[in-house]
């Protein structure tokens, strides 16, 4: 195979291992976060909808008062299960209370409204930024031993005859005229920019802000576990500020814009596991707040694994950012398989120098990639190089481990863009690996210090232990 290196700026090369090791990662630092998450405990005791009014398979009738009045009678009686018995239950956004698991039995689907005018406004956050928006489709603020567990749906009912098209794109159902996030985005990243109190920034239905499927915010002790989630407005998952997570054996399906599978923001000790993703956007993003905001809080996410996960459509696989102000540390992926001709990335590490943040610790093992549109390992530090704001806060990425991963088909193997004039990329390490089917090799460009390929062919041919040494 033709080598193809294309070297634009300085690139240092030393031997330096800083950070703890592969070795020292997954056999010490993997089986601790495990041992630290722990899924809630309920009280046997059960609430069914149907008892509280619920009215089944009629869309013209919202059950939000009643699931509401069911979760919150359950909280105040000490906890339990709130039962979703078979049928379609046509609601607005529900409110998740502390000690209480919504169970969604086999056969129901708890389908929601897309009309504005029933979604209240509560505190949340929007792409990393602090605002006060549109309920998202099931919210927690604050509680404690949380759950929504069963074989059932959340059908988020999104199309691009409301929401998506207010993502502002054509090919979203958008035309001139509708409301859309083009009012809004601009207005909330103005806001951060002006580091702007978050008790000021309330969005309304003209500023075309969609809601999220699932926000736990401010929550301690999570499970999502087995139910199907369908047709998200926006983001589908999305723990933000939470402690203990668990997503088990969930299957997302959600092809609209910014339609992310799940996204942990600013949480510590997270496990998603035997989940199915098949995604409008990123499969698996982990974030920890955009830019001012993300700084204000100065929380990392960090003791993250994913494992046994199946991938198809996406921009990425498992990806660190864009939203990632406040630094990442320890993410550990595992025994995952991706597939699909419109999955853009595998592992993905996006920034720039209005975001910053350190990102480090990253360990990737035993991952089967039949196809992907660009890269295995893809690292930007040039994302979004038109967005406006202060810039000078200096992203660093080092201690980036790869060990076992083939892949059938991709633009390159190892993609990194770093910074030209300083070095924020160091430590990189791919061994024991196969990527096949590779159009243009591996790119790499600014400054990147200690990059070490041991054991990886790409198209069958062994590759340079020191790839930036010409």
């Amino acid at each position: 195979m033709k080598k193809i290196l294309s070297i634009s700026f300085l690139i240092l090369f030393t031997f330096a291992l800083s950070g703890q090791d592969q070795k020292t990662a997954w056999k010490k630092t993997y089986p601790k976060i495990l041992k630290n998450i722990k899924a809630p405990k309920f009280k046997n005791a059960s609430y069914n909808i149907r008892d509280f009014g619920a009215i089944p398979n009629d869309t013209t009738v919202l059950n939000t008062e009643a699931i509401n009045r069911a979760i919150a009678t359950c909280s105040r009686d000490g906890g339990g299960k709130v039962i979703v018995p078979a049928g379609t239950w046509f609601t607005a956004p529900l409110t998740l209370k502390s000690n209480v698991n919504l169970h969604l039995e086999e056969g129901s689907v708890v389908l929601f409204t897309t009309d504005p005018k029933y979604f209240p406004t509560v505190l949340t956050r929007w792409e990393g930024m602090d605002c006060y928006n549109h309920q998202p489709l099931v919210y927690a603020y604050g509680e404690s031993n949380i759950a929504i567990t069963g074989k059932g749906t959340l059908d988020g009912n999104a199309a691009n005859e409301n929401w998506w098209k207010k993502c502002g794109a054509v090919r979203f159902g958008w035309q001139e005229g509708d409301i859309s996030q083009r009012t809004g985005r601009p207005k909330l990243m103005q806001w951060n920019n002006e580091k702007l109190p978050v008790s000021k920034r309330i969005l309304t239905e003209n500023d075309g802000m969609r809601p999220q499927m699932i926000n736990f915010y401010l929550c301690n002790n999570v499970l999502i576990e087995d139910v199907k989630i369908l047709r998200s407005p926006f983001w589908v998952i999305h723990p933000l500020l939470c402690d203990n997570v668990i997503v088990r054996g969930v299957y997302v399906e959600n092809n609209g814009p910014n339609g992310d599978g799940c996204d942990p923001e600013s949480c510590t000790n997270v496990l998603i596991e035997n989940c199915f993703f098949n995604t409008g956007d990123d499969c698996i993003a982990i974030k920890s707040g955009r830019n001012n905001d993300g700084r204000r809080w100065s929380r990392p996410s960090e003791n993250i694994i994913v494992r046994n996960c199946e991938m198809k459509n996406g921009h990425g696989g498992v990806v660190i950012g864009s939203e990632i102000s406040g630094g990442y540390n320890n993410l550990f992926v595992e025994n995952c398989k991706m597939d699909s001709p419109l999955l853009d990335r595998v592992i993905r590490i996006k920034t720039n120098t209005l975001r910053g943040g350190t990102i480090e610790n990253v360990f990737v093992r035993n991952v089967e990639v039949g196809e992907c549109k660009e890269a295995v390992l893809h690292i930007n530090l040039l994302y979004e190089p038109r967005e406006v704001g202060e810039r000078g806060f200096i992203p660093t990425v080092k201690n980036i481990y790869i060990d076992k991963v083939t892949s059938q088909k991709s633009r390159y193997g190892v993609f990194i863009d770093a910074l030209p004039d300083e070095l924020s990329v160091q430590d990189i390490f791919v061994s024991n690996s196969a990527f096949n089917g590779v159009a243009r090799g591996n790119h790499f460009t600014g400054k990147i210090e200690n990059v070490k390929f041991d054991n990886l062919r790409i198209n069958g041919e062994l590759m340079s232990s020191n790839p930036l040494v010409k």
